[in-house]
């Protein structure tokens, strides 16, 4: 039985220097693969040289809306050039992370929000030039990334942690993206996000963990890890009154269809 994390932030400074051990931990309950999207311009390199290194990674490259205040223009030249010399490697499968995040007070000034647009409308516009899918980050932005999405219409991708409406999730899919739950859906309270798990088509759904981040119930508010991803797929199983190894299939394939280049695996 194989999982695919489609979102870890492997690289983040909270694994110290754990980060090939926790992958190898990861591997050995069964994740076969790790996709680490990038943040910055900074650490377009650290998060290539980690997926090379373990041998259930891969990588994205992007730039995350909390890192646009500080970006450049110069930031998304080098992104594409980037991007444009990662096409030749097997461990390249995306471009992210990306998006809007309208909920950080700092981020919703309107010059900011502006910025954000600007930024996530040149990296859609990458996609599309290089045919990749995109890994977004969606907060309190769901219609505005979908209004964008749908006028630049990148080759598909995964709105990471999904936590929009049956409507939205509707517009996602309708351009080719799967919806991405996690450590979110392990909390009982979580009634709308549970509700979407349940009720959502099984071909619209991949898992992710987003560690170090959005910890699922048992470990919460410790350090998530890409290890927690089978008793995830576990919560979505039980939701669906599904076999474990049913779920772990179906989620895994769906990650496969939105991510074409992903690595096999062992």
């Amino acid at each position: 039985m194989l999982w695919i994390d489609t979102h870890c932030h492997l690289d983040a400074h909270e694994f110290g220097s754990e980060s090939l051990q926790v992958a190898t931990r990861a591997g050995a309950q069964g994740v076969g693969m790790i996709v680490i999207p990038a943040v910055e311009r900074a650490n377009f390199t650290i998060v290539r040289d980690l997926a090379a290194a373990a041998p259930n990674a891969c990588y994205a490259l992007g730039i995350h809306p909390i890192y646009v205040p500080q970006a450049t223009e110069d930031d998304l030249l080098a992104l594409r050039e980037a991007v444009a010399l990662a096409m030749a490697d097997p461990r390249f499968v995306a471009i992210g992370e990306i998006g809007l995040d309208f909920f950080i007070p700092m981020l919703c000034e309107p010059a900011m929000r502006a910025k954000q647009e600007h930024f996530l409308r040149e990296q859609l516009k990458m996609a599309r030039d290089f045919d990749l899918p995109v890994l977004t980050h969606v907060r309190r932005s769901q219609d505005i990334v979908l209004k964008h999405a749908r006028q630049i219409r990148p080759n598909g991708g995964i709105a990471h942690a999904f936590n929009g409406s049956f409507q939205q999730a509707q517009g996602y899919i309708e351009l080719g993206f799967k919806l991405g739950f996690g450590g979110a859906m392990t909390f009982t309270r979580a009634l709308q996000i549970r509700r979407m798990a349940s009720d959502l088509p099984l071909a619209a759904i991949v898992l992710e963990t987003d560690a170090p981040d959005i910890s699922p119930a048992w470990i919460h508010p410790g350090r998530n890890s890409p290890e927690e991803l089978p008793r995830i797929g576990a919560v979505l199983a039980d939701l669906r009154g599904l076999a474990l190894a049913d779920v772990a299939a179906a989620t895994s394939a769906n990650a496969r269809a939105v991510l074409p280049r992903l690595p096999l695996m062992e």
